[in-house]
């Protein structure tokens, strides 16, 4: 019975091109509705690892299942299911923003009697509203950016595969493709980032996969929602007071407290509402706090610890 809250499914994957291995042994599953970072340096397989999911490219081993759809077996059932633009994306400069959405609609399977509809709503989430009949080569780098994304997202895919979509644009075009992504999530699809600005990525990621020598260095989650988990948090006081990490150490869920003079660190184990019930304690005992909440790694820290080999 098919697991439902995977998207993809991807078993043993090799590629080779002439004298190298760009992919070995690759395995990896993606949960629905999570924005992956696929990070790595150059040369790490990261390109080749889209193309193949995208049904761009044949690997010599391996399966690659998409929404219960087999990649390698129905290519053109699979292409319904994902959008993919690729780091050197091409729109035809010829044809109207307007012809250019239905064209790509309709290459992945949308009916006629819905293109209307979905060209407007990919142009709306877009802002590509007022460009709908602006020949796509007039179009400034960062709306033809836009575009190329409304091409792979009108048929409403579960799946989105994004190679380096960030490159080129100006910080507030960038800006504008992160608040799009999130809401894209939102929206219920599933999306996997391929790029090099770390800090950016870090704005909308749930979830890192590093790629190293093309293989899988290490996939985890990078922050999640309120669940119950481990939460590594800090406190500052406005002056030592031994009597804080008396407070913590008698804490439920509270464990590896640790004290710097005005500066408190500790796991808890537990939601917002556990982090709530802490800092009361604290209050409560007459203990000035000034500042107190998660201790999160961003995701160029994290990055850089997992390919140095330093892992937790």
């Amino acid at each position: 019975m098919p697991n439902e809250s995977v998207i993809a499914r991807i078993e043993g994957l090799r590629f080779e091109y002439p004298g190298v291995r760009a992919l070995d042994d690759v395995s990896f599953t993606l949960a629905r509705g999570t924005v992956t970072a696929l990070v790595g340096p150059n040369g790490a397989g990261k390109s080749t690892l889209l193309r193949c999911m995208a049904g761009l490219e044949t690997p010599a081993l391996g399966e690659i299942e998409i929404a219960g759809v087999d990649v390698l077996e129905q290519p053109r059932q699979a292409h319904r299911r994902l959008g993919y633009l690729s780091d050197f994306f091409g729109v035809y400069d010829a044809l109207t923003v307007r012809q250019c959405l239905m064209h790509a609609g309709a290459i992945n399977g949308t009916s006629e009697a819905e293109l209307p509809a979905a060209v407007a709503r990919t142009a709306q989430s877009l802002a590509l509203s007022d460009r709908l009949d602006s020949a796509a080569g007039t179009l400034s780098r960062g709306l033809r950016q836009r575009l190329a994304i409304g091409q792979a997202i009108i048929h409403s895919p579960a799946l989105i595969l994004l190679d380096e979509p960030a490159a080129g644009l100006d910080p507030e075009a960038r800006h504008g493709l992160a608040m799009l992504f999130r809401e894209l999530q939102a929206s219920g699809m599933t999306i996997v980032v391929s790029s090099h600005i770390l800090a950016e990525l870090d704005e909308y990621s749930t979830d890192m996969l590093v790629l190293k020598g093309g293989r899988i260095v290490e996939q985890r989650a990078l922050h999640g929602g309120v669940e119950e988990r481990e939460r590594r948090m800090q406190a500052t006081l406005a002056a030592p007071d031994a009597r804080a990490t008396e407070v913590l150490a008698a804490h439920p869920g509270v464990s590896g407290v640790a004290s710097n003079g005005t500066e408190l660190a500790f796991v808890l184990r537990g939601d917002e509402a556990a982090q709530a019930g802490v800092l009361r304690a604290l209050v409560e005992a007459g203990i000035a706090v000034v500042a107190f909440g998660e201790s999160r790694e961003n995701l160029h820290d994290s990055y850089l610890r997992t390919v140095s080999g330093d892992k937790p």
